[in-house]
């Protein structure tokens, strides 16, 4: 009889011990939607860097959604291992990813402790809204353009401003 209290004792003893440990090591894992209320158009990115004296470096990110639904509201992106907020610029929601690293590397920063996925090099992940439901959208593929500098700090979100002449690469002749 002392044998079997021993064991019973013991048995609820290991299940309390492993369904504590269970829990507390479970992570809530985030679903991606296959089917979202909007289109996305190939999204692209561009990496800069900052002048010395200001210094950084970031991502330009470039997000064209249309046909969004009007209970839908576009959120933040994630992108290697950085968030941003995106915002709605020219028909199309822009976010700038500043790097924490005072480097001037294009290097992926190191994962934060509390960033929520595990993200290829080309992938990212868009957060909205429908309906107060806070909703996920990955992207596999990503369109990178040519880095660029700012000599004068990192960039602000800013409108582009439309130019008054051509450009054009054909030579003058001066005869």
């Amino acid at each position: 009889m002392k044998l079997l209290k021993k064991a019973s004792y013991a048995l609820l003893f290991t299940v309390f011990i492993s369904t504590t440990y269970q829990c507390a090591s479970t992570q809530t894992a985030i679903a991606f939607q296959d089917e979202i209320p909007f289109n996305v158009k190939p999204v692209s990115f561009q990496e800069w860097y900052a002048g010395t004296k200001v210094g950084g470096t970031g991502i330009n990110i470039f997000v064209p959604i249309s046909d969004k639904a009007k209970n839908v509201s576009i959120e933040n992106i994630f992108f290697r291992n950085l968030q941003g907020r995106l915002t709605k610029q020219n028909g199309k929601y822009i976010a700038i990813l500043k790097n924490p690293s005072k480097n001037y590397a294009f290097g992926i920063p190191e994962k934060p402790e509390n960033y929520p996925f595990t993200l290829g090099i080309n992938e990212c992940v868009i957060s909205y809204t429908e309906q107060g439901v806070i909703k996920y959208y990955k992207i596999n593929e990503i369109t990178e353009f040519a880095g660029t500098y700012y000599e004068n700090g990192p960039p602000s979100i800013y409108v582009r401003q439309s130019a008054s002449g051509l450009a054009t690469l054909d030579e003058e002749n001066d005869e």
